[in-house]
């Protein structure tokens, strides 16, 4: 049996009572508008409400921002312990977002803030307020509008465990601990993510870089780089390769696209495509086969925080925002693909109403083509490197995320009391 086993058995054998913020609460109240251009680099340590979704985590004991307490009106402080709501935001899911100050400074607290006050242990109520079934009555508590708004009877309505002092320190003893493993793990593992993408990077840009010389194109080789068993096919590889634009390489089928029509519209089993990839899955289909799809217009064409090609494969429907192409070959279509993602594109997008590559900009686009055994080599590579950086399903993300699961898993577990009757 552990302690914690220990502590529960002796002080509440028949279970935990469960209260809401209401009842735990010792006062409640709003926080006082913070300008932007009232926040300094020395002063008063402040918190706006965006901070509490950027900056802080579940508790924080210094305050990243401050400002002149003199320029304040209705001046709002909060001191150590006190949790502090973000009750303005833009998802249903982190609407209500809370976090503990443990800090020892008197701070001033910003508009879109609710403070409450309590006699409980701080952490405990970090992680208490932190879990799953927390959230999901946070979210319940929410007006949608252009933002998510929260507001003070919602949050007291918030009902969590509240066991004995003696429990909630050891489950923030336990808690803390865990937390700390937890995180050392998953930034031993986002760093060697960041290294895999950095060696990604590095070969995509290396194999698919060529030098124009003479008038002829070779490829770019770094021999340093090569290992033993590919220096063969780099020597091989330096042979002429064609410049070629996209309708000479492949079909465009632009002409099969189009919007979904009202009686497709209707929730099916087939992916309906737009500029950044899915957006729907309807009743209906226009293509079935393996194709590109190329960006046409969208934000992505300037903020390329999405890829602007994608393979697709199967029975899809496509709308006019993405260009569609087909290739005689899986490697060719790869090819295509990471080329594409790799290259800045922005002397072919317009920019009028908004971002747009059309079909007579994408077709001035030259593609360095070397010979299909190349191509089948290149592909090899950064799909391997694909796999282990950028796949949700292998690779390090999927670890990086299961990591996260099992602690909220267990987290979510040991905040988990049966109920005093």
């Amino acid at each position: 049996m552990t302690k914690l086993d220990r502590l529960i058995a002796e002080l509440c054998p028949n279970g935990v009572e469960y209260k809401t913020l209401g009842e735990i609460a010792t006062e409640f109240y709003r926080g006082s508008g913070i300008k932007r251009e009232q926040v300094t680099d020395k002063g008063t340590p402040c918190v706006r409400y965006g901070e509490i979704y950027t900056t802080y985590n579940i508790w924080f004991d210094k305050c990243v921002s401050f400002t002149n307490e003199n320029e304040i009106n209705s001046k709002k402080y909060f001191n150590h312990g006190d949790v502090l709501f973000a009750i303005t935001g833009e998802s249903v899911e982190e609407i209500a977002k809370s976090c503990v100050y443990i800090g020892d400074d008197k701070c001033l607290a910003g508009g879109d803030i609710v403070v409450m006050k309590h006699n409980q242990d701080p952490k405990y109520l970090a992680y208490a307020l932190s879990t799953t079934n927390a959230q999901q009555q946070k979210s319940k508590g929410r007006v949608k509008s252009k933002v998510v708004h929260s507001n003070v009877p919602a949050i007291k309505s918030i009902v969590i465990p509240v066991p004995p002092h003696p429990i909630q320190e050891e489950i923030v003893r336990i808690m803390d601990k865990y937390t700390v493993l937890e995180t050392e793990l998953e930034m031993m593992l986002q760093s060697e993510l960041e290294l895999r993408k950095k060696q990604y990077e590095y070969y995509r840009n290396s194999l698919l870089t060529f030098n124009i010389n003479s008038g002829t194109i070779k490829k770019t080789a770094d021999s340093r780089q090569q290992t033993a068993d590919s220096r063969q096919q780099t020597a091989d590889s330096r042979r002429l390769v064609r410049l070629m634009t996209l309708n000479e390489i492949g079909k465009n089928l632009d002409y099969k696209r189009k919007p979904v029509t009202k009686n497709v519209r209707k929730v099916g089993k087939y992916p309906y495509y737009g500029a950044s990839g899915i957006v729907d899955y309807v009743s209906d289909y226009l293509l079935d086969g393996d194709y590109l799809l190329i960006s046409e217009d969208g934000a992505n064409l300037i903020a390329r925080n999405t890829p602007i090609a994608f393979s697709v494969s199967g029975k899809i429907w496509v709308n006019n925002h993405a260009h569609v192409m087909q290739f005689e070959t899986y490697a060719t279509r790869r090819y295509i693909e990471f080329y594409l993602n790799s290259i800045d594109l922005s002397k072919y997008i317009s920019t009028a109403a908004q971002p747009k590559l059309n079909q007579e900009n994408l077709n001035k686009i030259l593609i360095p083509v070397p010979p299909l055994e190349e191509q089948k080599h290149i592909v090899s590579i950064l799909d391997r490197f694909d796999a282990l950086t950028s796949d949700i399903t292998s690779g390090l993300p999927a670890e990086i995320t299961a990591r996260r699961k099992q602690y909220e898993y267990y987290r979510d577990k040991l905040l988990t009391f049966k109920e005093a009757a």
